[in-house]
């Protein structure tokens, strides 16, 4: 039976250059008026938003809607009921900001729709993420031999590492491998270590001192403990800025712990990483190039869009041989000798264009304008720590490693663990600033976590000002 061709009345997905240059520019002047707004912007819009939420179930659309109000309920329906991550002074919780530029390389490399899940298919564009991967590599101190890989957050990027490792140490004897990590490392990394087939009751988390860093003589001795039972500790895992408190490991000892006992040294630096660009940074981050491992969150510390992570590995030809497989319909997929095929390095093999998002606002800015906005963090979380400190009934339980200042005040009357709760509740009630807290050892602590691009002095000062102003009206301002 003939085929024939859709008469002109059939339904067509297919756009003329004039509607896609008309959507296009609706949704640039919607984005920028946005960004434009965000100053003067509700620092949360969460009141509501579990009502909001029950009334957008709906079935599939059955006909079509125009751009322009979809665009409208889009901007002034669905994202204003939430954090507002992207505003200057959001300091709650680690990531904020997200560059422009990095919403410009989405939609080229969305629009383009290249596949860079093999390099021969777009060899060109997957040479502009190997680029990226050795950037980072570079800049961690890592040596030619590194490879990595480009993910959707540090958990992936975590699972990626914990299954290098395994690979390599273990083979299959998955029921006596060990991991070390502290009581302040991401839960993501026990949450992969479980995925990738270590034992739950397996994973050792350590306590951690007074400042939450780890402690070397501690993981020495589970380690010596475990090996007299009779199982394989194969993985050590470090903090280069734990989520919840910032601190810094004491990366070079670990690193020789791990060397002594023939483990794999991984470091989670998704969130501090990236102020090894630094020189202050790069002071306190100091051993993090002794890792066999290292994760990034470029959505952290270069401050592009959610959905951006990586890890690296020093010795690449480990992190291909934990991921490849080959199968007949990749017959065709070939790499010329020293280029990076990403499917040969990742669980992935269909996968978005996630290093474009970095390479572009890189190339546009240059690394000089990131070094420095990563330093002014770093300075402003000072800064707000000396401020903070200072006030009557606030006690700073630690000096901040990098840019997350822990603080909690202490009324003279009264349980000081509920009133900081209420405090909280208080400022985020308010709208004119969001915060976020944490427990360590039993007590409540609120946190201000200074990266974003777009938080300066200015911002820096209204947040002391809000949260000051809040706790003098509840009373926790002593005299």
């Amino acid at each position: 039976m003939p085929i024939q061709d859709p008469g002109p009345d059939a339904p067509s997905l297919e756009l003329s250059p004039e509607a896609m240059r008309a959507m296009g520019e609706a949704a640039v002047r919607a984005v920028a008026d946005h960004i434009a707004g965000l100053p003067s912007a509700p620092r949360s819009g969460l009141e509501g938003a579990e009502a909001l939420v029950r009334t957008l179930r709906e079935p599939p659309p059955e006909t079509g809607t125009e751009l322009v109000p979809l665009l409208d309920f889009l901007m002034n329906t669905v994202f204003p009921a939430s954090i507002n991550a992207a505003h200057p002074t959001y300091v709650a919780y680690v990531p904020g900001g997200g560059l422009y530029p990095s919403a410009i390389a989405d939609f080229l490399g969305a629009a383009t729709n290249r596949f860079t899940g093999a390099l021969f298919a777009a060899p060109a564009a997957v040479r502009l993420e190997a680029n990226v991967l050795e950037w980072f590599a570079r800049w961690m101190g890592y040596p030619e031999s590194a490879r990595g890989i480009l993910t959707s957050g540090g958990s992936l990027a975590n699972f990626s590492a914990v299954v290098t490792a395994r690979k390599h140490l273990l083979g299959d004897d998955l029921a006596r491998g060990v991991v070390y990590a502290s009581d302040q490392t991401h839960h993501c990394v026990s949450k992969v270590a479980s995925l990738a087939g270590v034992p739950e009751a397996n994973i050792r988390l350590l306590a951690t001192d007074e400042r939450c860093r780890a402690v070397p003589e501690r993981f020495e001795d589970a380690i010596r403990a475990d090996l007299g039972r009779g199982l394989r500790p194969f993985l050590l895992v470090g903090n280069a800025g734990t989520t919840n408190t910032g601190a810094v490991d004491p990366l070079s000892d670990l690193a020789d712990v791990a060397r002594r006992h023939g483990l794999w040294y991984h470091v989670d630096a998704a969130y501090g990483g990236f102020f090894n660009l630094c020189e202050d940074g790069r002071r306190r981050l100091d051993g993090l190039n002794l890792a066999d491992s290292i994760v990034l969150d470029p959505h952290k510390g270069l401050f592009v869009p959610y959905g951006s992570g990586s890890l690296l590995v020093k010795d690449g030809e480990l992190l291909r041989r934990a991921h490849t497989m080959s199968a007949e319909y990749l017959q065709d997929v070939a790499s010329p000798e020293g280029e990076w095929n990403p499917a040969d390095y990742s669980p992935e093999l269909s996968r978005a264009y996630r290093g474009l998002r970095v390479w572009l606002p890189l190339k546009l800015f240059g690394v000089p304008a990131f070094r420095e906005n990563l330093a002014e963090k770093l300075r402003l979380a000072r800064y707000f720590y000396e401020m903070i400190r200072e006030v009557p009934g606030v006690e700073c339980p630690w000096v901040p490693d990098l840019s997350v200042v822990a603080y909690r005040f202490v009324p003279s009357e009264g349980d000081a663990n509920e009133f900081n709760r209420r405090l909280l509740q208080a400022v985020n009630r308010s709208r004119k600033l969001f915060v976020s807290s944490t427990t360590v050892r039993g007590k409540v602590i609120l946190r201000a976590c200074v990266l974003s691009f777009r938080t300066h002095r200015t911002e820096i000062e209204e947040v002391f000002e809000t949260v000051t102003a809040e706790a003098r009206k509840l009373g926790g301002v002593r005299a």
